[in-house]
């Protein structure tokens, strides 16, 4: 398991274990954050799990795919040098403490 925070679009922070080889998108989804809706369950198909990813940590994670960045251009919010599909984002131990934050729309 790993810690990892989600700072929801209204400013709460929530913080939660998530299953070492599960997705950020999972890790909420399964513990009840609010703003993240993963409609495709993860198939990187719907852009509803957009979320931006700590700047001072997004250089720890592997650069995003071809098919994640297409998604991100049809994002409902502003996508940013930061932003990442939270089910392209496998969690791993390395990812502890991670600060994720959520935009105010999915949609």
């Amino acid at each position: 398991m790993t810690t990892i925070t989600y700072v929801e679009a209204h400013g709460q922070a929530v913080t939660v274990d998530v299953a070492d080889g599960w997705s950020l998108m999972q890790g909420a989804v399964a513990n009840g954050v609010e703003g993240i809706l993963g409609e495709c369950g993860g198939s990187c198909a719907c852009a509803t799990c957009h979320c931006y990813v700590d700047e001072a940590r997004i250089g720890e994670l592997p650069p995003p795919a071809n098919n994640e960045l297409d998604m991100l251009e049809d994002a409902a919010a502003p996508r940013r040098s930061n932003s990442r599909l939270a089910c392209q984002v496998k969690v791993h131990s390395a990812m502890a403490g991670l600060i994720v934050h959520l935009p105010d729309r999915q949609q």
